[in-house]
């Protein structure tokens, strides 16, 4: 007498009971295995929203360093034959300490470039906005710091005091 369920034909003669729990066994491994990759593929759901919420990195906490002494030059091209002036305090933004250590490493030459960058600019063309000085000083900066072959740069320079007269 033979029975069929589920694609699986049960026969019942003197080896019926061995096949059955073959079967059986078969049938529970594979359900334990499908189980198994489902809990691994998707199943838990929390692993996975802390995989994709600890994706974006935090950035590190601002570091500031404020130059001592101001920056103080004449223009190389005075305005209408008068004799003008510019006095800057700035102060620089990085995230990392090494790169603090290397911009007080090569303050100097970092002070000359600055200077030469300073006394070039045009009185006239400054008055419209300092923007631009902003972009060339960190351009500058940078520039002196390449040598060091740095992981990172100096993000931001900050005017803390400007004049002009």
């Amino acid at each position: 007498m033979a029975e069929e369920k589920d694609d699986i034909e049960i026969t019942e003669d003197g080896g019926g009971k061995s096949k059955k729990m073959i079967i059986i066994a078969a049938v529970a491994v594979l359900a334990l295995a499908g189980g198994g990759t489902a809990f691994f593929l998707g199943g838990d759901e929390s692993a996975t929203e802390e995989i994709t919420e600890a994706a974006p990195v935090a950035k590190q906490t601002p570091i500031y360093y404020s130059v001592a002494d101001p920056f103080i030059t004449n223009f190389s091209e005075q305005s209408q034959g008068a004799v003008r002036y510019m006095q800057i305090k700035l102060k620089v933004m990085a995230r990392d300490q090494q790169i603090i250590d290397a911009f007080k490493l090569h303050l100097p030459a970092i002070q000359h470039e600055l200077l030469l960058l300073f006394h070039g600019q045009n009185y006239d063309e400054l008055t419209a906005g300092t923007k631009d000085l902003q972009k060339t000083t960190l351009n500058k900066i940078n520039a002196v710091l390449k040598s060091e072959k740095l992981p990172n740069k100096i993000e931001a320079v900050y005017f803390t005091s400007f004049l002009m007269q």
